[in-house]
């Protein structure tokens, strides 16, 4: 840009010049030899003395034609504090910051030179959302202080008739907490499937034998179980982020999430490694009952290691469950189905249900992930490990 025709507040129409530009060319070498000290640049001061302007300044010339010059945006970049730099940042990072809406130009990078790195970014969106961060971009609507456009306003009723329902005070709650841990945790989802053939067949004894006490056993009673042997065998799963730390824990409380005419709520099996396959099965439809009356108490769904999520009946393969933090980890369960399965000499049908586990990447690794996903396969395979 050798030079600027107008300045911040100025109205220009169509066709107006708005600067001049000059546009970058190759030279190549002449002949071989040393590189010698670069010569003086005439125009190079005179472009570099150019104050920036705002992003807003070039609004105007967003309804120009598209026959008008398409370089000169990407000539006027947002500057990083009063530097006027370019954001110091790899096209890995510059693409996770755009995947989170986080503004570059906002972050102090803590790399070589300043460069910014995920971690910068991620601390950007951790504080953003909690405050910590003050918002300074008027762009961003209500994209909580992150670099976002604003929400859509648009009138649905001259498209046709409309009715308008508040959303329900779960859903208002719930949904606020899932878009933060949905932007906050970088999340992983594995997908496999586990043969349930023989467990399913044990579950249909069990009530047999269990008809007349009205103990109803449900696929999520060994779904729990099974979980926490998984947590036992794998700690890291059972743990949460506080700040630079891991914390540990030593004790198993799965949370399961109950359908209820308002939305989705999450009640917490406590102690659930010290309960058997007929205790959970119990507790878990008490206190499914308990959330469909809107009766559970917030002590209820409080203290979770780890969360399941199934939709087995109602249908689908597989899905990515949001992780519920500060939980690392969450199983999504869909439903089990018949399916030929290979047994060395022929296939035989089997009964398969589909397992997906989401876990936070920050902690977790795809190899643990998978590993852990597979234990839960052989468990369920075959839940007589259980006793191992």
């Amino acid at each position: 840009l050798t030079s600027l025709s107008v300045k911040v507040g100025d109205k220009v129409s169509e066709g107006s010049v708005l600067g001049t530009v000059e546009p970058s060319a190759s030279a190549t070498a002449p002949a071989a030899g040393p590189v010698a000290a670069a010569a003086s640049d005439d125009n190079r001061s005179s472009r570099e003395e150019i104050t920036r302007p705002e992003p807003a300044a070039v609004t105007p010339a967003v309804g120009a034609k598209a026959n008008n010059p398409p370089a000169a945006a990407p000539l006027l970049p947002q500057a990083t504090g009063s530097s006027g730099a370019l954001p110091h940042a790899s096209p890995a990072v510059r693409k996770f910051a755009r995947e989170l809406g986080a503004d570059l130009t906002l972050i102090q990078g803590s790399g070589p030179k300043g460069r910014i790195t995920q971690d910068d970014v991620s601390r950007f969106v951790k504080g953003v959302l909690s405050g910590a961060v003050p918002a300074s971009r008027s762009s961003a609507g209500p994209g909580l202080g992150l670099d976002l456009l604003p929400w859509p306003s648009v009138d649905f009723a001259k498209f046709g008739p409309i009715e308008t329902k508040p959303l329900s005070r779960i859903k208002k709650i719930s949904g606020a907490n899932l878009h933060r841990n949905w932007v906050m945790i970088p999340h992983v989802t594995n997908n496999d499937e586990a043969d349930i053939t023989e467990l399913e067949a044990l579950r249909v004894q069990l009530n047999k034998e269990n008809e007349k006490s009205g103990v109803k056993v449900t696929m999520l009673a060994f779904l729990i179980k099974a979980a926490v042997a998984a947590l036992k065998k794998f700690p890291e799963f059972n743990a949460s982020l506080d700040g630079d730390n891991l914390v540990m824990k030593s004790y198993f409380n799965i949370g399961f999430a109950a359908d209820t005419p308002n939305g989705l709520v999450v009640p917490v099996v406590k102690d659930a490694d010290k309960k058997g396959v007929l205790a959970l099965a119990v507790e878990t439809s008490e206190m499914a009952k308990k959330a469909r009356e809107g009766k559970l108490s917030p002590s209820e769904m409080q203290g979770g290691c780890f969360s399941i999520s199934s939709l087995g009946g109602i249908g689908g393969t597989h899905f990515t469950p949001i992780i519920n933090a500060p939980e690392l980890a969450i199983l999504g369960v869909s439903k089990s189905a018949m399916k030929p399965v290979w047994n060395g000499a022929a296939f035989e049908p089997r009964l398969v249900l589909p397992l997906s586990l989401s876990y936070d990447h920050r902690v977790i690794d795809g190899a643990a992930g998978a590993r852990f996903n597979a234990y839960l396969v052989s468990l369920l395979s075959d839940f007589r490990r259980i006793a191992l």
